[in-house]
Protein backbone atom coordinates (compact mmCIF):
# COMPACT_ATOMS: atom_id res chain seq x y z
CA UNK A 1 0.00 0.00 0.00
CA UNK A 2 2.45 2.41 0.90
CA UNK A 3 4.24 1.76 -2.65
CA UNK A 4 1.15 3.16 -4.32
CA UNK A 5 1.35 5.55 -2.16
CA UNK A 6 4.36 7.41 -2.89
CA UNK A 7 3.74 6.49 -6.94
CA UNK A 8 0.87 8.19 -6.90
CA UNK A 9 2.66 11.23 -4.73
CA UNK A 10 5.93 11.53 -7.14
CA UNK A 11 3.33 11.74 -10.20
CA UNK A 12 1.33 14.07 -8.95
CA UNK A 13 4.60 16.01 -7.58
CA UNK A 14 5.65 15.89 -11.84
CA UNK A 15 2.43 16.59 -13.29
CA UNK A 16 2.78 19.64 -11.23
CA UNK A 17 5.97 20.61 -11.86
CA UNK A 18 5.40 19.95 -15.55
CA UNK A 19 1.93 22.16 -15.45
CA UNK A 20 4.24 24.98 -13.74
CA UNK A 21 7.09 24.69 -16.50
CA UNK A 22 3.98 25.07 -18.90
CA UNK A 23 2.72 28.27 -17.08
CA UNK A 24 6.13 30.09 -16.62
CA UNK A 25 7.95 29.21 -19.87
CA UNK A 26 5.58 28.23 -22.21
CA UNK A 27 8.03 27.78 -25.42
CA UNK A 28 10.87 25.68 -25.08
CA UNK A 29 13.55 25.02 -27.92
CA UNK A 30 13.01 23.21 -31.27
CA UNK A 31 13.93 19.76 -31.14
CA UNK A 32 14.68 19.73 -34.66
CA UNK A 33 16.97 22.81 -34.63
CA UNK A 34 18.11 22.28 -30.83
CA UNK A 35 16.86 26.36 -30.72
CA UNK A 36 19.23 27.71 -33.09
CA UNK A 37 16.61 28.07 -36.01
CA UNK A 38 18.27 26.48 -38.81
CA UNK A 39 20.87 23.40 -39.27
CA UNK A 40 24.16 23.53 -39.78
CA UNK A 41 25.62 22.16 -43.08
CA UNK A 42 29.38 21.81 -43.89
CA UNK A 43 31.60 23.55 -47.12
CA UNK A 44 33.65 21.73 -49.01
CA UNK A 45 36.69 22.38 -46.98
CA UNK A 46 35.01 20.87 -43.36
CA UNK A 47 33.95 24.60 -41.80
CA UNK A 48 30.58 24.65 -40.36
CA UNK A 49 28.21 27.55 -42.10
CA UNK A 50 24.47 28.45 -42.59
CA UNK A 51 21.84 25.52 -43.57
CA UNK A 52 18.36 26.36 -44.25
CA UNK A 53 15.95 27.69 -41.83
CA UNK A 54 13.99 25.07 -39.96
CA UNK A 55 10.55 24.52 -41.24
CA UNK A 56 9.29 22.90 -38.01
CA UNK A 57 10.02 26.04 -35.35
CA UNK A 58 9.78 28.88 -38.56
CA UNK A 59 13.32 29.49 -37.49
CA UNK A 60 12.96 30.84 -34.55
CA UNK A 61 14.10 28.59 -32.63
CA UNK A 62 10.89 27.91 -30.03
CA UNK A 63 8.23 25.75 -29.87
CA UNK A 64 5.11 25.88 -27.97
CA UNK A 65 5.73 22.57 -25.46
CA UNK A 66 2.51 19.93 -25.26
CA UNK A 67 1.05 20.62 -22.04
CA UNK A 68 0.63 24.38 -23.09
CA UNK A 69 -0.70 24.01 -26.12
CA UNK A 70 -3.13 21.20 -24.23
CA UNK A 71 -3.97 24.32 -22.12
CA UNK A 72 -4.49 26.43 -24.96
CA UNK A 73 -6.76 23.95 -26.57
CA UNK A 74 -8.66 23.34 -24.04
CA UNK A 75 -9.61 26.98 -23.02
CA UNK A 76 -10.31 27.83 -26.79
CA UNK A 77 -12.60 25.22 -26.65
CA UNK A 78 -14.28 26.14 -23.16
CA UNK A 79 -14.72 29.91 -24.14
CA UNK A 80 -16.26 28.69 -27.27
CA UNK A 81 -18.85 27.01 -25.30
CA UNK A 82 -19.58 29.06 -22.70
CA UNK A 83 -19.96 32.32 -25.05
CA UNK A 84 -23.54 33.46 -26.07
Amino acid sequence: MTLILLAIACLIVVTLGYGGLCAASPFGDCRKCRGMGHALKHDRKGRLKRGKDCRRCHATGKRIRVGRWLYNRWARIYRAGTTD
